[in-house]
């Protein structure tokens, strides 16, 4: 079957999360929060709520934290395609707000179900039938098997014209520098669209300013570098020019998942066929909109949302 047009998949490990609700040190915390969250499962929602079709796969264990990651993936329209592993539990990263301008993060990862994603979970046609595959640099780094599915995703992709896009998303937990750039680096040489700040762009290649990194991964064949400002908004290198534009101006909350939203929004306007503009506006507020409210990914907006905060509104998320 023929996946919808504009349809978007994507593949990695999504977590169980626990967060402190008040700021101070874990140390401390009297009451916490608890929800999910994963690079890639936070842009798929982000995608279904701008009108996307999309399609999440990963792995999780068979216990009560997978299942709570299956349901609420699902729950904003997603098509999840989960494998359940009988032999490893669900990850789980624990969030804190030190202070009430900080958030700390950490990981309880290592041998997790979602790190033994293999080539062999990629089910027949699911890549071949998108417009889109959208990966990170996570997935890759968290084990050999990983690494090999993401790849051979890719590898699916450009054989079927399928566009992919990549998140350079660097996490340091999870290697050095030294031993991440080179990973990074040949994946986003084989994507079509890289996004990215300054210091990931710098671990691809090191001592190269951001404008010669997208002149070599121009020269690569990736058609589109996104550089990720934060508040200070993005700017788009192509082959023909450099868009810019600024960011919007809020009190945050919580600013972990923005960059996720950011991409979300990204790429629903570039396949809805929006302008540079146009794309890089939407991308904005929508990392602007996550922060709005603590968790990695309960802000993503709808485009009503959308409209709202581009018009002014003062409480634009009303769910």
């Amino acid at each position: 079957m023929t996946a919808p047009s504009r349809s978007v998949v994507t593949l990695g490990e999504t977590m169980a999360l626990v967060r402190t609700t008040e700021i101070g040190s874990l140390r401390h915390a009297n009451a916490l929060a608890f929800g999910i969250g994963g690079a890639e499962s936070n842009v798929a929602i982000g995608l279904a709520r701008l009108g996307i079709p999309t399609s999440w796969l990963g792995r999780v264990g068979d216990d009560s934290l997978g299942e709570r990651v299956t349901r609420e993936i699902r729950g904003d329209g997603v098509d999840v395609r989960a494998i359940v592993d009988p032999d490893a539990a669900t990850g789980l990263m624990v969030k804190e707000r030190p202070s009430a301008a900080s958030t700390a993060v950490h990981y309880y990862r290592a041998g997790s179900a979602g790190s033994r994603l293999r080539p062999e979970d990629l089910p027949d046609g699911w890549v071949e039938d998108a417009s889109l595959l959208h990966i990170t640099g996570i997935t890759p780094l968290l084990s050999d098997t990983a690494e090999a599915a993401v790849h051979a995703a890719v590898d699916r992709a450009r054989a079927a014209g399928t566009m992919v896009s990549f998140d350079i998303n660097y996490r340091s937990a999870l290697a050095s520098p030294g031993v991440a750039g080179p990973v990074l680096r040949d994946l986003a040489e084989r994507a079509d669209v890289v996004f990215g700040g300054a210091e990931e762009f710098a671990i691809l290649y090191p001592g190269m300013s951001v404008a010669d990194a997208a002149a070599r991964l121009q020269d690569a064949g990736c058609a589109t570098t996104v550089l990720k400002q934060g508040p200070d908004g993005a700017s788009v290198f192509t082959v023909d020019s450099v868009i810019g534009a600024p960011g919007f101006t809020i009190d945050p909350v919580d600013t972990v998942g923005a960059g996720d939203a950011f991409v979300a929004g990204y790429l629903s306007a570039l396949l809805d066929g929006q302008d540079a503009d146009t794309v890089l506006r939407r991308a904005n507020a929508c990392g602007a909109m996550a922060c709005l409210v603590p968790g990695d990914w309960e802000a993503a907006p709808t485009l009503r949302d959308l409209e709202r905060f581009l018009d002014g509104d003062s409480d634009p998320v009303r769910r």
